[in-house]
């Protein structure tokens, strides 16, 4: 299972997107196992792709849903409490909440492998020290 930001899942879709191409090559050299995002990298994405392509662009973002690809991992009580202190912690990188979540996320489900563009992940580590495995 490889954790999904809110960039990619744009960029598959928006083929006008400036990492579109790596993105779609890169979905396709994950390994098995799916892709599983968060409410808050969910959230980002159908605005975005909303503003990009209105409901067209986002329907096909619940196309990965449907077909298995995307998944949505539900967060407990206390992932919502660590987030909180992650984004403290890199007030000044800064992080969002999407980020947050993801981290959050990794961290729960022992996963050091996201899918992103965003540059912020080579930075963030994990609650033990780990890195992440950044793809593209």
């Amino acid at each position: 299972m490889t954790l999904c930001d809110a960039g990619p899942m744009v960029a598959l879709i928006d083929r006008r997107d400036a990492y579109h191409a790596r993105c779609s090559a890169a979905l396709a050299g994950l390994p098995p196992g799916g892709l599983m995002t968060t409410w808050a990298c969910l959230a980002e994405a159908m605005y975005i792709l909303g503003e990009a392509g209105g409901w067209t662009f986002q329907q096909a973002l619940w196309r990965y849903f449907h077909r298995g690809v995307l998944q949505l991992h539900a967060p407990g009580h206390d992932e919502w409490e660590r987030a909180y202190v992650l984004m403290s912690d890199y007030f000044d990188t800064p992080m969002d909440l999407a980020d947050a979540s993801l981290v959050v996320a990794a961290e729960k489900l022992g996963s050091r492998r996201v899918f992103t563009v965003d540059r912020h992940f080579h930075i963030y580590r994990q609650q033990q020290g780990q890195t992440f495995e950044v793809v593209p």
